[in-house]
């Protein structure tokens, strides 16, 4: 029988600031081989290894993606790329290894423990994890082969939000970006190279709680709209008061303007947020105003 519910990815009800994936350390370990519906859920490691990664990337408060190339040369590597990703510093870092064990002998709590290399350009990971949910497959993989980047561009395992197909990650920043086209994805690359904010699709930074994300995002699209450039970590956010009405003061650091983003929660009608799953009431975050300060 056919499911009478949209993909989810179709029912676009919800704004994307204010949606990103939250972390700050990430462990991108290339694997070619398949992916599980939950990669760390015994199927693609065997459980005794699995729960060793498990244990080891918890201890650091850290993130296991599964990373690949789609071509046939890629599935037949003899080592690994694992980027190692502190977006706290905007840094990432890349080693190779023999094997998913060696993730075991990584030191996770800083920049510079593994004698790995620096990555000075971006990284983009584009969700295809079709075993979690089809809308990542049916609209990451064939993004992910039309854009042509190089090693910039890699497909990567569940980075949540599938309802935002095509879902991404850019590193070393961990913004996340939703809903994006061919077009959108290479101008956000562009402007990634450059050292510039992108808005459009911007989901937000994980290293910041869901309404920092939002506020960030609005004060970059109203400067934006002036005209005005905006580095990618030109914006330094503080929140003045949680709760469902949050003040936040976002900074730029250049002129040392700063801006009051006053913001409410509201619930949100209709959210489909995996496939096949039934419209629920989820909630997001909404500007209700942008407050110059001096």
């Amino acid at each position: 029988m056919t499911s009478l519910t949209p993909p989810c990815s179709d029912v676009a009800v919800e704004a994307l600031p204010g949606t990103a994936k939250t972390g700050s350390t990430y462990v991108l370990f290339e694997w070619p081989g398949a992916w599980s519906r939950d990669v760390l859920d015994g199927s693609t490691f065997g459980e005794e290894l699995t729960n060793k990664l498990k244990a080891h990337v918890e201890r650091y408060n850290a993130t296991l993606l599964l990373i690949r190339h789609s071509t046939r040369e890629a599935r037949q590597i003899t080592d690994h790329h694992v980027y190692l990703v502190f977006a706290d510093q905007g840094i990432t870092e890349v080693l190779h290894v023999d094997g998913p064990e060696d993730v075991l002998d990584l030191d996770l709590s800083g920049v510079g423990k593994n004698g790995a290399k620096l990555r000075t350009t971006p990284l983009l990971l584009i969700c295809t994890h079709g075993k979690r949910d089809t809308c990542c497959a049916v609209k990451g993989r064939p993004l992910v082969n039309e854009l042509r980047r190089g090693d910039e561009v890699w497909e990567t395992s569940h980075i949540k939000g599938h309802r935002f197909a095509p879902t991404m990650m850019l590193m070393p920043w961990a913004f996340s970006f939703g809903h994006m086209s061919r077009e959108a994805t290479s101008a956000m690359l562009d402007h990634a190279e450059d050292g510039l904010f992108f808005v459009p699709g911007n989901r937000g930074r994980g290293t910041l709680t869901p309404p920092e994300q939002t506020a960030e995002i609005a004060v970059a699209a109203e400067l934006s709209h002036q005209g005005i450039q905006v580095g990618i970590d030109q914006l330094q956010v503080r929140i003045d008061a949680n709760g469902n009405d949050p003040t936040v003061t976002v900074t730029n650091r250049d002129t040392g303007d700063e801006y009051e983003v006053k913001l409410r929660q509201k619930e949100i009608e209709g959210v489909v947020d995996s496939c096949g799953k039934a419209p629920k009431t989820g909630k997001g975050w909404v500007v209700e105003n942008i407050t110059p300060g001096r």
